[in-house]
């Protein structure tokens, strides 16, 4: 009997800018709902999420009753949230949402110093056909040099200490990295690979949306195979984040 072949899992990395337009003045969460969906993403790691914000809910008419993270799951999937940054009017920080179960799932505290929280939010998907779960690793790095030294060794303490050595690993999100130094190190440490360096040679322009130069956004994997890469530009995700959208396919 011919084996049959693994169905591709479909991933996507997005900033969504707390579901604002640039400079805050639109509310585009429907818009990005509608673009997430149209991407049939098997799994979304989502950075600057707001889980609340009640000056912005009072502003925008359409603001969302529930955390932006249960707003963009559509039925049927399944998210969880992991609130990093708290102030008076709310808080933000990194979603999963996932069209196979979350089994379990936990937020790392990696904030380095007290002018920037950041957090790495660990989740166990079960795929279905497979026999073991899929870790998937929701990152947003610091803007300082010396705060991503410290989250990346922070990053592989967690992947050395939870992931098993033969599972397979997604590591995904917005890494600050616009000097390039995380793919080595991750390399060199956890033997994870950037999808867009091996289809491409090099990592995706994702930063300003309007015109991208810097290499910010990433997707890492170990124990997986990369079929196919896409980033996704054009006015009409432009205007919905600075940040670009990325997206790869995987196979076991």
């Amino acid at each position: 009997m011919p084996t049959r072949e693994p169905h591709p899992l479909t991933v996507v990395t997005y900033n969504i800018h707390k579901g604002l337009s640039q400079f805050n003045r639109r509310l585009v969460l429907h818009e990005i709902r509608d673009k997430l969906k149209a991407l049939e993403a098997d799994v979304a790691f989502l950075q600057e999420v707001q889980g609340r914000h009640e000056a912005n809910a009072r502003r925008h008419v359409h603001w969302p009753e529930s955390g932006q993270h249960e707003f963009l799951t559509h039925e049927g999937f399944h998210s969880v949230y992991g609130m990093n940054a708290v102030y008076q009017a709310g808080h933000h920080g990194n979603a999963v949402v996932s069209r196979h179960p979350i089994e379990g799932w936990d937020n790392i505290d990696v904030s380095h110093h007290p002018f920037e929280a950041r957090g790495l939010l660990h989740c166990e998907v079960r795929v279905a056909g497979w026999d073991e779960p899929l870790h998937c690793i929701n990152v947003h790095l610091g803007l300082w040099a010396r705060s991503r030294r410290f989250q990346l060794e922070w990053l592989c303490e967690r992947i050395r200490a939870t992931v098993p050595r033969a599972g397979p690993l997604i590591v995904a999100g917005d890494f600050n990295d616009w000097r390039r130094r995380a793919s080595d190190y991750l390399g060199n440490e956890m033997g994870l690979y950037e999808v867009f360096e091996t289809a491409e040679g090099r990592p995706a322009r994702t930063y300003p949306a309007q015109l991208p130069m810097l290499t910010l956004d990433r997707i890492y994997v170990r124990g997986l195979k990369v079929e196919g890469v896409e980033r996704y530009t054009g006015r009409g995700w432009a205007r919905l984040s600075d940040h670009v959208a990325l997206a790869a396919r995987l196979t076991r």
